[in-house]
This record gives structure tokens, C-alpha cells and sequence, in this order.
């Protein structure tokens, strides 16, 4: 579809510079794997130039894929709104997506089901102000936010709400289109702040301290969360969901493309180094940043009834006061692929 960078899933780049930084786009589960069925010819996984998708791309590296498929292909979005027409459209089948995003569409009955959680969290408050270390010291300031009424600005509206700030009022809110659009904003000084999620914050402070320019992550929004609403700090934030048309076709392969992820995860975390070298070209990023990102990402493959308390709690609390952000209620069990 428009917008979308198809990229061969197997191939290794290593991209040790900075070039091309100011063009930036913006979990255990047991299975006789021996069991697996027949490989399907070709599968395509889309993604965003984020955390979750550096999984993806070491999953394909290290050939974790070649019991599911014989081919894979990996769809890079840039912003939700793709998401959602690829789903309706039928051009995404496996697609990694916010959990809210894909509670939304289940509940609205677009046949959306999650299989695990990619990451418990992986927002930052950036600034070149050092002092801006709490929720309350956004008070008077401009920050930059992307994508409106997706999950990072509901994220951010919902803890600004519980500290009493009125986003109205009490602060100034500029909505970029993307997270890279809004660290560009800081590094030009046009906003005191911005919020973003990694690598984004990765290439501001690396592009920044090029150009002379201290960024800082001054806050982390996973233990914000978890102190301002009294939970553990965790933000299942994005993970892989799957159409009703895939699953109904090829439901016996979810567990062993769980598992894929579940190693790869752990040979992320574990070889940063490595792990973003893999996924540079297929991201379009270079390596330092995805390098420097794998460490504040939160990557974890958590099979989605198992993160069902930390999901719910998350929808609960982001839709409080507006049901509507989830598609009306919780999703029931049918959500919940795996």
C-alpha cells in the first residue's frame, strides 16, 4: 500500500555511521514444535520503525521464520492510520500495532486478535531542560506530541489529566504527524519537549549531541505511569495482532510464529549489537540508534492471555472517561489469539 517500504526479511546491512540521521522516518509458550505444520510459501509481517520491529527483523535474520514460511516479507507503517486501512483492506494479515489500537477494532468487529505483547513500554519525555523531570513540570511549557488520538497522545492525556493539567490550558500541545517530526522540533529549539518512543529518543540524543545540542530523557513514561496510577510500570503498549482471515486459515501456526519472536526477543536483549545490525536496513535507521534503543525499549514477547492483567489495566485506565477510545467495553476472551 502507499506509504509502505517493502523490505526481504533475510537480509543482513551493517550500517556503522550516522548518514542519512536528519532523514530519519519519523515470552514463554509451550509447543511440540516438532509437530508444526507445513511451512505456508510466503508470509508478510508489517511493523513500525520502532522497538517491536527490531524483534521482528532479528527473527528473520537468524531464519526463526523458516518453520512458518518459506519466504517473509516485512511492511514498515509510519503512522496508525495505515495500520487501520491495511486491516480493513486485507493488504495486513500479521501486523504489530498498539494493543489500544487493536482492542478499538476488535470490539468495532474488524476480526482483530492479539497473539503476544512486543514490548512493556517504550515512551520518553525528551528535553533539552534537564529540570523537566515530573509530569508537573510540563506545566506552561510546549510540548510536542504525535499522532493525535493514538495511544501515545491518549497515553500522555491520561496522565496529565490524574496531575491535574488541563492540556488546554495549563500546557501547549503541537501534534506531529510522526515521532521523528516532533524530535525535530526539540533539536530546532521550537518546543520545550517532546514525546516520543524509542528509537526516536535514541536519535535525538545521538543527533543532538552531534550538533552540540544536550538532549535527556527526562521522563520515563512507564514508571511515570506506574506511579501516578498506582500499577506496576508497565505499558504492553504494542504487539502482534492477527486477522480473523489468518487465523482461521493458518491458526495452528500461531504458537510456533510466538515462539519465533520469543527467541528472537531474547537474542535481541541479549547482542544488541548484532540485533541492529540486522534490522537497520529494514527499519531505514542507522545501526547506533537502534543499537542505543534496544537498551530503553522494554522489548519483551509475552503471549497475550498471559499479559491480559497488565492489558486490561492499561484500557481501563485509558478509557475511564471515555469508552469510546476502546470501542465501547474490554475486550472479551476472543480477543486474545494466544
Amino acid at each position: 500500500m502507499n506509504g509502505l517500504k517493502t523490505v526481504p526479511l533475510r537480509r543482513r546491512t551493517f550500517l556503522t555511521g550516522m548518514a542519512g540521521m536528519a532523514s530519519l522516518p519519523a515470552i514463554g509458550f509451550g509447543v511440540d514444535r516438532a509437530a508444526a505444520a507445513t511451512p505456508l510459501a510466503q508470509i508478510s509481517l508489517s511493523g513500525p520503525p520502532a522497538g517491536p520491529s527490531i524483534t521482528l527483523a532479528q527473527a528473520a535474520a537468524t531464519g526463526a521464520f523458516s518453520k512458518i514460511a518459506d519466504k517473509a516479507a516485512f511492511n514498515v507503517w509510519r503512522n496508525p492510520d495505515e495500520v487501520r486501512a491495511g486491516i480493513t483492506s486485507g493488504q495486513m494479515s500479521l501486523v504489530v500495532m498498539p494493543v489500544q489500537a487493536a482492542a478499538n477494532m476488535y470490539n468495532r468487529g474488524f476480526g482483530v486478535r492479539l497473539v503476544n505483547t512486543l514490548t512493556n513500554g517504550l515512551l520518553y519525555i525528551i528535553a533539552t531542560d534537564p529540570s523537566l523531570q515530573t509530569v508537573e513540570a510540563l506545566r506552561g511549557r510546549k510540548l510536542a506530541v504525535p499522532f493525535r488520538n493514538d495511544t501515545p497522545d491518549l497515553i500522555l492525556k491520561r496522565l496529565l489529566k490524574a496531575h491535574d493539567i488541563d492540556p488546554e490550558q495549563d500546557l501547549s500541545l503541537d501534534t506531529t504527524g510522526t515521532p521523528v517530526e516532533a524530535m525535530q522540533l526539540l533539536l530546532s529549539g521550537r518546543i520545550d519537549a517532546a514525546l516520543v518512543p524509542e528509537p526516536a529518543a535514541s536519535a535525538a540524543i545521538i543527533k543532538g549531541k552531534a550538533s552540540g545540542v544536550t538532549v535527556t530523557r527526562v521522563i520515563d513514561v512507564q514508571k511515570a505511569w506506574g506511579e501516578t496510577m498506582n500499577v506496576p510500570p508497565v505499558l504492553p503498549q504494542a504487539g502482534l495482532a492477527v486477522t480473523e482471515a489468518f487465523f482461521e486459515d493458518n491458526g495452528n501456526l500461531i504458537p510456533e510464529l510466538h515462539m519465533a519472536l520469543v527467541e528472537a526477543t531474547a537474542a535481541v536483549n541479549a547482542e544488541p549489537a548484532e540485533a541492529a545490525n540486522n534490522a537497520a536496513s529494514a527499519l531505514g535507521m542507522p545501526w547506533p540508534v537502534l543499537k542505543e534503543a534496544i537498551g530503553y525499549s522494554n522489548l519483551a514477547a509475552t503471549r497475550a492471555t498471559k499479559a491480559k492483567p497488565e492489558i486490561e489495566s492499561l484500557l481501563s485506565i485509558l478509557a475511564d472517561s471515555d469508552p469510546g477510545i476502546i470501542g465501547g467495553k474490554l475486550p472479551d476472551d476472543g480477543f486474545y489469539a494466544l
